[in-house]
């Protein structure tokens, strides 16, 4: 795993936010910080209230072609593929094991979890913990030729930074596993574990030689996607968050929630418009799809940063 990389603000001058260009999202959010921080002023938010709260895949890190954590699940899934000779009878394993991604993604949200699940099932959270930190060692994003965690977004860990400089409690809001996903945050991120909501399988409890054992089974407990997001940060936060970075439709109802409290709220999308240095997408994909958000964003008074104009930098 890398660490948490880029020069630390100190060292960047008078400018916390070096790789966004000076244009008019940036200008927004500095503006929109200053003003919930500043004391004694109407628009003033308490440090206990500074919550932000950020999408993971396409928004602090990759997420073309296909998600990191379901590349994840079909290399474990071909590993143990002679231990389930029944997979090679239901489509929905065939496809996924002959690389026929057209089918697998086809399956919606729904197929996807379904293979991250038996790609996982029998596993205790510290063992799936270890499996992913093993596979993300190793494994190389089929564009760039690195690791994953090196394509996390340069502009984004700068507004972590920035954000909990400012007394912001930053959390991770994420359609992906749980588990994978705390097992790089906190070392990529600076967010740990406690402090990432995501996906989640049904857990078993027992006891092996007289100590607690939970083992994770293949069923969705759940998703933490779409409308599912609002109900992931009131039961782990329960405080509607001041300030959302989101990519697609997926995080749709995580800024309506967030814009829609009292007081002074952001929402902010990251658009994916830069083909020489990251991707393009939008509309026309299953894999972070933009299309609903996108059109909400000018009524619902949202940010929208294009990667081309208003980041100097892409990755870290």
């Amino acid at each position: 795993l890398f660490p948490l990389v880029g020069t630390p603000a100190a060292a960047q001058g008078n400018d916390p936010l070096p790789s966004w260009r000076d244009t008019a999202p940036k200008r927004a959010i500095l503006d929109f910080a200053a003003a919930v921080t500043a004391e004694g002023t109407p628009g003033f938010v308490a440090p206990a209230d500074r919550i932000a709260v950020f999408d993971n895949d396409g928004t602090l890190w990759v997420e073309q072609p296909i998600y990191p954590q379901f590349a994840y699940a079909l290399d474990r899934l071909k590993a143990m593929a002679q231990r389930n000779p029944s997979w090679k009878q239901e489509p929905l394993f065939r496809a996924a094991l002959a690389g026929d991604m057209k089918t697998v993604l086809a399956s919606g949200s729904g197929g996807l979890q379904r293979l991250i699940g038996a790609a996982l099932a029998g596993n205790t959270p510290e063992e799936s913990a270890r499996l992913a930190q093993a596979w993300l060692a190793q494994a190389k994003d089929p564009k760039w030729g690195k690791p994953y965690t090196a394509l996390v977004y340069q502009p984004m860990i700068e507004m972590l930074r920035f954000l909990r400089a400012r007394g912001f409690q930053t959390f991770i809001v994420s359609g992906g596993g749980v588990d994978f996903v705390r097992s790089f945050s906190e070392q990529v991120y600076g967010i740990p574990p406690w402090q990432v909501i995501g996906s989640t399988f049904e857990l078993r409890s027992s006891l092996l030689d007289g100590k607690v054992n939970l083992t994770r089974l293949p069923a969705v407990d759940f998703i933490d996607d779409g409308p599912g997001k609002p109900i992931g940060i009131a039961r782990q936060i329960g405080k509607r968050p001041l300030i959302a970075f989101g990519n697609s439709d997926g995080d749709f109802e995580m800024l309506q929630y967030t814009t829609e409290g009292s007081g002074r709220r952001l929402g902010v999308l990251i658009r994916h418009d830069d083909l020489e240095r990251e991707h393009v997408y939008e509309r026309d994909t299953q894999v972070g799809r933009l299309a609903r958000a996108l059109d909400a964003a000018p009524h619902r008074k949202w940010l929208v940063v294009s990667m081309k104009n208003d980041w100097s930098r892409i990755f870290a």
